[in-house]
């Protein structure tokens, strides 16, 4: 708001004016085609003339959109407006998704704020995000839902994860313009599902959207019609028997919400999965430092280790610590039978893998919560594999809080990190007696050949350390560079040079190594998210091992259909369909269940809810007969056909669909013949998807699920897979990334306000066309809405439109001077050139030859003529049609 009022503000009150004056010529279009019910669509009883179906991946309905959304969605639009030029029949559908946690947890959030300080708040006393963990990391019972204690039912020690800062919830809403009467509604969830569709709704209308607005809808059980769709894809893909699976999976949690946290559920960390590491267990000897002394002495203690590489333990000379971080002793195994020294958040991450004596809860050995490293160092060790038989717990700076356990396994002789923090403990005695570290824990210790390396040798990282001269640990950008051409080579190439699997390739033996120590008990299998992640509820996510249902992506045969069906789609561009085939080829396990939030109920197992990627993947299917379903996005009364939701059953949906089925009335709910027919008829019309237009962040997840759901649900009829998909970059606002915290936002409503619609549209168009980030200007829409404006008084001019001006004498007659073929022909040059660039997708491109460059034509012309009276009459009319309409894809209303 306050950067629309900057721009208002800073807009000359005669461009006001104008754009006033377009706003309400807008408003007046808009309000024809509604009239005429223009972009309402039928399929036709016999004959099937050409269509086109476009669809934008529906838009979360907690908030109105802004002009990301916008910058996306208008390729849709401007594709619809080129195909009906060409004569096509179009369809382009807009529904509202608010299945998911981010709606119910914002609600939750509000009632609780509400609850601790009032209505409206009073937050005076600023307890921030404290507002229900207390000091010491523990829930306050009687201020935590039902969502909290759904993973370990009501424990009072319960472990919880670190709360992120973030704005109060109210203070966000009174962001949006909400006044305090209005925010209180907002802590029900179903006032989010009937107040945000229809400002979307508005919003989209005022753009001037080719939508048929009568296929709109809600998802989640609110809509009993798109619930029942929802609930049949899932039969059909359990139907298979090989699409999706129940069992333990490592899964993306969040302790807070109590149940696993997928991408759209998350504020930072969205494809982000669980990384696998193998938990080397180093066991501590005696004597022991001081700090050990309260521990139990029947109880064996390790320090643990998280490693990608186990087949390097043969070669550990010592393990580092870092000194500053804090680490804790905790009880592990379901009889407390050892003691495990790692950070707190390691320890976190175990309790949720059925590692610790309760789950989700991290027992302490009391008086060693906290430890801070240096206090560890000097520790006498025995580590496994390593053919030293004593090694000890050294300092090491650059070790992260945020990685890992906090210990790291000392491999010099193929870790150029380790030979490097080595080197400077044997070089600086200083640093040793910092530390307390003896000779003797040190000097000795010289790097073990343990791989051979092609080009790197029998001790790679000593050899790339020599070879880039690298003098300590600090050297960080050398070191990444020799860490990743050791850890590279040594992984395609290395071969074994002690140990059982002497003499055979690393990547053969590596997962065999690691089952070996896991069966041995020297190690144990140990899952933490690649990155932070942290969940819409605030809180940073771990690994946990959940029983869930899960689709299946790793299954052969479902991965190759997928291929063949990307194989023959149209991406338009080369970098989305790299994209796409890698997700196709490692994208395995999808958990499609959860337990909170709004959504659909599995129909086998309804105590959990369908996840919001996953009731997402087929619904364009939908749109094709959600009119005659429903006559609301709610689906609260019956559609153009007078069904009821309770009509429809699995017998029904598979004779639209599916194409099968003989016509039974009592098996299919009554309906009549005519009816289910005209049902299929829409969907076999209307489908496949033309081209399904969206950001590029979602390739790796909401497109190729999209891709594999059709291929799954339709794996007998691949003429209805999925055609095309279009992939567009992030939209900067003004060279920068837009942020609401900075002020670089725009809303749609506020984009349009402040250029007309046409001039948002026209700027858009402008902002780019590749898979790169794309660019809109402030400048180029107020200079864009000049000109179409300048173009509009030119006209009115040229036709005698304008009270105030007299219409100017053309010349008459056929086309014959060198101007007029001139002309002629550039005008013909530039159609086919705007054409071929509206088939492609290139719309910056469209713009400029079939709108600048179209102009700059005519002032050309009328230069060469000398004069208005020069210029040839009918190409003037022509030009003035042409314009309009190989314009009006992108500013429908100013052509029109």
């Amino acid at each position: 708001t306050l950067f629309l009022i900057h721009c208002i503000m800073s807009s000359a009150p005669k461009e006001r004016k104008r754009v006033g004056e377009i706003l309400e010529l807008e408003r007046e279009i808009q309000k024809r085609w509604e009239e005429t019910k223009a972009f309402e669509e039928e399929s036709p009883l016999e004959e099937k003339p050409p269509k086109f179906m476009t669809t934008f991946p529906f838009p979360y309905m907690n908030g109105r959109l802004h002009l990301g959304h916008t910058f996306t969605l208008a390729k849709c639009d401007f594709a619809v407006g080129y195909y009906r030029l060409k004569g096509r029949k179009c369809l382009f559908p807009f529904a509202f998704h608010c299945t998911g946690m981010p709606i119910k947890a914002c609600a939750d959030k509000l009632k609780r704020e509400m609850l601790m300080y009032g209505n409206p708040p009073n937050f005076s006393e600023e307890n921030d995000v404290e507002e229900i963990v207390g000091e010491n990391g523990t829930v306050n019972e009687n201020e935590l839902d039902d969502i909290t204690r759904d993973k370990a039912k009501g424990k009072k020690s319960k472990a919880v994860a670190k709360t992120v800062a973030a704005k109060f919830q109210w203070q966000i809403m009174e962001s949006l313009g909400l006044t305090n009467e209005e925010i209180a509604k907002f802590s029900s969830a179903e006032h989010w599902l009937t107040y945000f569709p229809e400002k979307c709704e508005y919003d989209l209308r005022k753009m001037g959207l080719k939508v048929d607005w009568r296929r709109s809808f809600i998802t989640t059980d609110v809509n009993p019609y798109f619930d029942s769709f929802v609930q049949w894809q899932f039969l059909k893909l359990r139907e298979a028997n090989k699409y999706i699976e129940f069992g333990k999976r490592y899964t993306i949690y969040s302790p807070k919400d109590g149940q696993p946290c997928m991408d759209h559920d998350r504020v930072t960390g969205e494809g982000v999965g669980p990384q696998e590491y193998t938990l080397v267990k180093i066991k501590v000897l005696d004597p022991k430092p001081k700090v050990f002394d309260s521990l139990p002495s029947n109880i064996p203690v390790f320090f643990v280790a998280a490693t990608l590489r186990p087949e390097t333990l043969y070669g550990q000379t010592n393990c580092f610590l870092h000194p500053d971080l804090i680490y804790s002793f905790f009880y592990v195994g379901s009889d407390s039978s050892e003691i495990f020294i790692a950070t707190e958040r390691a320890a976190l991450n175990m309790s949720f893998q059925g590692m610790l004596p309760v789950e989700g809860e991290i027992k302490y050995v009391k008086g060693l919560e906290k430890v801070k490293g240096e206090t560890l160092l000097g520790c006498a060790l025995s580590a496994p594999l390593t053919s030293y038989e004593k090694i000890y717990s050294l300092p090491m700076m650059s070790i992260k809080a945020d990685k890992g356990t906090g210990v790291v396994l000392s491999v010099p002789s193929d870790s150029p990190d380790d030979y490097a923090a080595l080197c400077d403990l044997k070089k600086k005695k200083a640093l040793r007696e910092k530390y307390n570290i003896s000779d003797e824990m040190v000097l000795p210790f010289e790097p073990i050949p343990i791989l051979d390396i092609p080009d790197l040798g029998q001790l790679a990282a000593v050899n790339i350390c020599q070879k880039l001269g690298i003098t300590s640990q600090n050297d960080r950008v050398k070191l990444e560079q020799a860490k990743k051409e050791v850890y590279l080579k040594g992984f395609y190439h290395g071969t074994m040079l002690v140990g059982d699997y002497k003499g055979e390739k690393i990547d053969q033996v590596k997962k065999r190594i690691q089952e070996d120590l896991i069966s041995k008990g020297l190690a144990c299998k140990y899952v933490e998210p690649e990155k932070t992640v942290v969940s819409r509820s605030g809180d940073e996510c771990v690994v946990a091992l959940c029983d869930q249902w899960y689709l299946n992506y790793g299954n052969p045969e479902w991965k190759e259909a997928t291929k063949k069906c990307l194989s023959k789609m149209n991406t338009y561009m080369e970098e989305a369909r790299h994209c796409l085939e890698n997700t196709i080829d490692w994208l395995h396990e999808y958990a499609c269940s959860r337990i909170y939030g709004l959504g659909s109920r599995l129909p086998w197992d309804p105590k959990y809810l369908i996840e919001s990627l996953s009731d997402s993947t087929i619904y364009n299917a939908y749109y094709t007969i959600a009119h005659l379903l429903q006559s609301d996005i709610f689906g609260s009364k019956p559609g153009l056909l007078g069904l009821k939701p309770e009509q429809l059953n699995t017998h029904v949906w598979d004779y639209i669909f599916m194409g099968v089925g003989e016509y039974d009335k009592n098996k299919m709910g009554g309906i009549s013949l005519e009816a289910l027919n005209k049902m299929r008829r829409e969907f076999e019309y209307w489908y496949p998807v033309d081209m399904r237009v969206s950001g590029k962040d979602l390739l790796q997840n909401h497109l190729t699920f999209y891709l594999f759901n059709h291929v799954a649900i339709w794996r007998e009829r691949p003429e209805m897979w999925p055609l095309g998909i279009r992939a567009n970059g992030h939209a900067l606002l003004n060279n920068e990334k837009m942020s609401k915290n900075t002020g670089n936002f725009l809303t749609l409503y506020e984009a349009i306000e402040k250029f007309s619609a046409d001039g948002m549209r026209m700027a858009l168009a402008d902002a780019g066309d590749g898979i790169e980030d794309a660019n809109f200007m402030c400048d180029m829409a107020d200079a864009g809405f000049l000109r179409l404006y300048q173009f509009l008084d030119w006209t009115k001019i040229l036709l005698g439109k304008k009270a105030t001006v007299p219409k100017p004498l053309l010349r008459s007659g056929e086309i014959e001077t060198f101007a007029d073929r001139v002309f002629d022909n550039e005008m013909n040059r530039l159609i086919e050139l705007t054409e071929e660039h509206y088939e492609k997708t290139f719309y910056k491109e469209a713009l400029k030859t079939g709108f600048f460059e179209f102009q700059l034509a005519r002032d050309n012309y009328r230069q060469l003529c000398g004069s208005d009276e020069q210029m040839n009459e009918k190409l003037i009319l022509r030009f003035i049609e042409t314009q309009a309409l190989i314009l009006s894809p992108i500013c429908p209303h100013i052509t029109e």
